[in-house]
């Protein structure tokens, strides 16, 4: 059987001088890839899994190490009286730490989630929208918004105990703000560490709540925030006001208000990027003599000289004249126009006896007479 099987420290991929941690380190990331729950019906993976497992139950107790980096496999073979005989059993108590750290990654709580419960907490992020016009997207505005926000109860001074009481120690985990249980999993008993949820993990109990904030330690009242709305935003983008999100706890910031911004549709003009795109119609005189055009930009009118004989779905590039980037405002996008010559819808008799005057006189350059409007 020991011959069969890849020695320890080239399961983890560890020299045979690792340290305890680099070892914890290896095995967390081997079981985390190969873990069943992870690859449910993977037979491969579920063979790697158990091989980590294995490696680390011997590597991680100073006392098999000693007697692998001696015997190799061999010191755990039925035959020598081992602590293996083939199949995957090992003491899961030894590895309670590392597996509460895993399955806390996967399935939430765990060891590698805990911290300091009774230190500082940031408060949570807080997220809105707000919707401007297509021209205040362009060029930036500021807006007011009123929101409702926590403070911290000026009656219980955040503790959220009514004023001459104290929060007490929580029964449940023992003022430790976690609590420790076991659940069943596919290679036996697994031992995970949670936050208590009797006093979310601050140790502490309040019994007589304050009559303000009723225990919370916070009360919401609404504020008007100012936003300031940067040129060039883009639709679905978001701006971030620090310090205007929820309240922290036991001295933490604040969080952080992220504003969503929604931008109207321009009647006009549609928007890709930082280039503004939009159709401008003519008259068949403008076109086929040329004209002085005026086009309706977001800077207002601008004069653009168009060229006799100029084709109906011409695109026109006024350079510069679209959205400013949001980094460097200086920097502006193009404004690309679509030129439509406009055909009369009615016309009276003397107008199409006109134009067919003009259509017999026209016609191309070339040994085939065609006249203009056939063309």
């Amino acid at each position: 059987m020991a011959d069969n099987k890849r020695d320890y420290y080239e399961v983890l991929g560890v020299s045979k001088n690792a340290s305890e941690a680099e070892l914890k380190k290896a095995y967390r990331v081997l079981a985390k890839k190969y873990h069943p729950d992870m690859n449910p019906g993977d037979k491969e993976a579920e063979a790697k899994f158990k091989e980590a497992s294995e490696a680390y139950d011997v590597l991680s107790n100073p006392e098999k190490r000693a007697k692998y980096d001696q015997f190799g496999h061999a010191a755990f073979d039925a035959g020598a009286g081992g602590a293996y005989s083939g199949g995957f059993e090992f003491n899961m108590g030894d590895m309670g730490d590392i597996f509460g750290d895993i399955f806390g990654d996967m399935f939430g709580g765990g060891a590698r989630g805990r911290r300091d419960d009774n230190g500082p907490v940031r408060g949570a992020n807080i997220k809105t929208s707000i919707r401007i016009d297509f021209d205040e997207a362009v060029f930036g505005c500021t807006k007011e918004m009123e929101l409702p926000l926590k403070d911290p109860c000026d009656h219980c001074h955040g503790t959220g105990c009514q004023p001459g009481y104290d929060p007490v120690t929580c029964t449940k985990c023992g003022g430790k703000g976690q609590v420790a249980f076991t659940q069943q999993s596919l290679f036996g008993m697994v031992r995970n560490i949670q936050t208590c949820p009797d006093c979310n993990g601050t140790g502490k109990v309040i019994k007589n709540k304050c009559r303000v904030c009723s225990g919370s330690g916070y009360v919401t009242s609404k504020k008007k925030i100012q936003v300031d709305i940067p040129a060039g935003i883009d639709n679905g983008q978001s701006v971030r006001i620090r310090g205007k999100g929820e309240p922290g706890k036991r001295g933490g910031d604040r969080g952080d208000l992220l504003v969503t911004v929604m931008v109207n549709q321009h009647p006009i003009f549609q928007r890709h990027e930082y280039d503004i795109y939009s159709t401008q119609p003519i008259t068949f005189t403008q076109a086929a003599l040329g004209a002085q055009i005026t086009i309706n930009t977001v800077d207002g009118d601008f004069k653009y000289t168009i060229k006799p004989g100029t084709q109906t779905d011409t695109k026109i590039r006024l350079k510069g004249k679209g959205v400013p980037t949001i980094r460097n405002n200086s920097i502006r996008g193009d404004h690309y126009v679509t030129l439509v010559v406009q055909v009369p819808e009615k016309l009276s008799e003397k107008e199409k006896e006109i134009i067919r005057q003009l259509d017999d006189e026209i016609e191309e350059p070339s040994d085939k007479k065609k006249g203009f409007f056939k063309k």
